[in-house]
């Protein structure tokens, strides 16, 4: 028999019974039930139930074993009777009657559980990562991982890409955050650059031949952490292909991330179509360019109903300023007043002034204490003998009715809010045709130049379908988000700048650039979103040594300045660049989707901190003055 198991943890079934087995693992946790012990033994692939009476020569020492300390036990399988069989363990039907008992290692006590799983200081769980990733959700959600990066790469194979590995130590590159530069000790005052991604070596595999590559590729960029990006180093499933067009590349890669998806997405559903979806429609509709369609609100321009209307909040803003609009966020089922206040709580919590709000209500018609007659407008007017009194009273009901609509069987719908109030039954009535709604149903308002307010507007529609319900949570819905701006108008520098990845092709080529105004130009740029969380990006590249000078230098960079910076590049493409293009899809993102989370630190091995530190092994630490004497490095520390 092995030294150490004839079985793993999840090996042993019914089958087994009688027979000697001999396993090796974790103790997960010690029951004494009136002398009669259970140990619940842990490996890596499952649990057993292992049982010691007092007759067992190995009882003496199963009294001693506490919690994940590491021993072997060699005992008899036997069938459990059936009122004690597990049903959630793939071993529940059978346990191993222990005759000896070895401990391998034992441990100190715990600086934290790993047996049930309860919530722990974020810093204990990373600094003893090791103790953490024993718990069982971490665990299978590492397991998950694997296996999902298995499948993305055995998926490109199939489809006839060829993996390559690219340099880490590399020149620094424009990529939209900041390098982590490591200095060079024989070239002092020298430094290399971690990959912010391997950008410029993907293209020049394309320049040289290779036609489709791929790489599970490790990328290094020093900016702030968040819940969906790690500090300091992250994944992705990087591509590039020749004699492409963006199309080629929509084909061959929505089959593999959908099989994907499909493959792990448990008791959710994919959905199979994902649209395309202009860049600037994504903003209008949505509020943002990585929307979650799962939510069904589309937000609406409805400025020309509160152009000169009495809510002059809205109307001055629209009068004085050509650029405003007002939007429309429409909430069916939340036509209430409780709720509008809630969200109106909300946005003042934001930062906003307020969030502006029209809702609408199913009432009866109130009745009225005298006689009178139905007009054929539906007005009620006074009879003969009614006194000044009660034509007072009809002329308030009859102006009651102008705000209402009749729904039949004595029901009336009725426009409620200070918006309502103040723009009347005419436009509020318009508002509700346009978007739809009924009663039950609310609408907000957000107003200004778009620009300014689109952000929040987004994040309205994110906590409107959520507080409803009617996002729905048991699905996966992607897109692709495309015609991106090629340049943008950047405020504090009073210059253009590239929006998104300065080596991509302008549509429209060169023409483009010298003709248009480059804030009016589209790139060949696209994203494809999952759920409201960017999953990819990439761009038909620009592969012309003269359009790529000419568009470096519109953000305001010289052709000397690009032969500096990118001179491996800008030769290259001088020497027969075939048209290509590629992308980048964030393996950790598109795992934290599928295994349900919404860290990214609970589906990777040893992440850092929230202040990007590395509570495990101590880094950064700091360097030794021999070490900073042969990198010619002196310090300049703040106070």
């Amino acid at each position: 028999m092995h030294r150490y198991r004839s079985h793993t943890c999840a090996q042993l079934t019914s089958a087994d019974a009688g027979d000697t087995a001999r396993l090796s693992g974790w103790v997960h946790r010690v029951r004494d039930h009136g002398g009669l012990l259970f140990i619940d033994l842990r490996d890596h692939y499952g649990m057993t139930q292992v049982v010691c009476d007092p007759d067992s020569p190995a009882f003496k020492v199963a009294e001693t074993v506490r919690g994940e300390w590491v021993i072997r036990i060699d005992g008899t399988v036997k069938k459990r009777t059936p009122e004690t069989i597990n049903p959630n363990l793939p071993t529940g039907e059978i346990e191993v009657f222990a005759r000896e008992i070895e401990v391998l290692s034992t441990a100190k006590e715990l600086p934290l559980p790993v047996f049930g799983e309860p919530d722990y200081p974020e810093d204990t769980r990373l600094k003893y990562r090791f103790l953490d990733l024993r718990r069982e959700t971490l665990h299978k959600n590492i397991m998950t991982r694997t296996r999902i990066v298995s499948t993305l790469r055995n998926k490109m194979n199939e489809i006839g890409f060829n993996e390559f590995t690219t340099p880490i130590l590399t020149a620094s590159s424009p990529e939209g955050a900041r390098d982590f530069l490591v200095p060079s000790r024989i070239h002092p005052g020298k430094f290399f650059a971690l990959p912010q991604a391997p950008q410029q070596y993907k293209q020049l595999l394309m320049v040289a031949g290779f036609d489709r590559y791929f790489q599970l590729a490790p990328c290094f960029r020093d900016e702030d952490p968040r819940a969906d990006r790690l500090p300091g180093e992250f994944y992705q499933l990087d591509l590039e292909m020749s004699f492409v067009t963006q199309d080629d590349l929509f084909a061959t890669m929505e089959p593999v991330i959908l099989d994907t998806f499909e493959k792990f997405a448990g008791d959710k559903t994919v959905r199979r179509e994902v649209p395309r979806i202009p860049y600037d429609v994504a903003m209008r509709k949505y509020g943002t360019d990585k929307p979650d369609l799962r939510n069904p609100i589309v937000m609406e321009a409805v400025t020309e109903h509160f152009a000169g209307s009495g809510f002059k909040v809205f109307a001055r803003m629209i009068d004085g300023d050509p650029k405003a609009e007002v939007w429309a966020i429409p909430a069916r089922t939340g036509g209430s007043r409780a709720f509008c206040d809630r969200m109106n709580g909300w946005a003042q919590s934001e930062g906003q002034p307020g969030l502006a709000y029209i809702f609408w209500r199913e009432v009866k018609l109130p009745g009225l204490d005298f006689f009178g007659y139905v007009e054929d407008d539906g007005g009620i007017a006074p009879d003969q003998s009614t006194n000044a009194h009660f034509a007072r009273a009809i002329e308030q009901q009859n102006a009651w009715k102008k705000l209402r609509v009749d729904l039949g069987n004595g029901l009336w719908r009725e426009a409620a809010g200070p918006v309502a109030n103040n723009i009347g039954p005419e436009r509020t009535e318009a508002i509700r045709a346009q978007l739809g709604l009924s009663a039950g149903d609310a609408c907000f308002f957000v107003a200004g130049r778009p620009e300014k307010f689109v952000k929040f507007a987004g994040d309205a529609r994110t906590r409107v379908g959520k507080e409803l319900g009617l996002t729905n949570e048991s699905e996966y819905a992607l897109a692709w988000i495309v015609d991106f701006p090629f340049y943008e108008w950047d405020e504090e520098e009073k210059a253009v700048a590239f929006c998104h990845n300065p080596f991509s092709m302008p549509q429209g080529g060169m023409d483009a650039l010298l003709n248009q105004d480059p804030l009016t130009i589209k790139a060949y740029q696209y994203d494809m979103v999952c759920n409201g969380y960017e999953i990819a990006s990439g761009s038909i590249r620009n592969h012309s040594p003269e359009t790529m000078i000419k568009a470096f230098e519109i953000a305001g960079m010289s052709k000397d300045v690009v032969e500096e910076k990118f001179g491996g590049m800008y030769r290259a493409f001088q020497y027969g660049a075939p048209p290509h293009g590629g992308m980048a899809f964030g393996v950790d993102r598109i795992v934290m989707l599928l295994v349900g989370v919404s860290n990214l630190r609970e589906i990777t091995l040893f992440p850092m901190n929230q202040r990007a530190e590395d509570l495990l092994m101590g880094a950064p630490s700091q360097a030794t003055p021999k070490q900073l004497r042969e990198l010619h490095i002196k310090l300049n520390l703040p106070n």
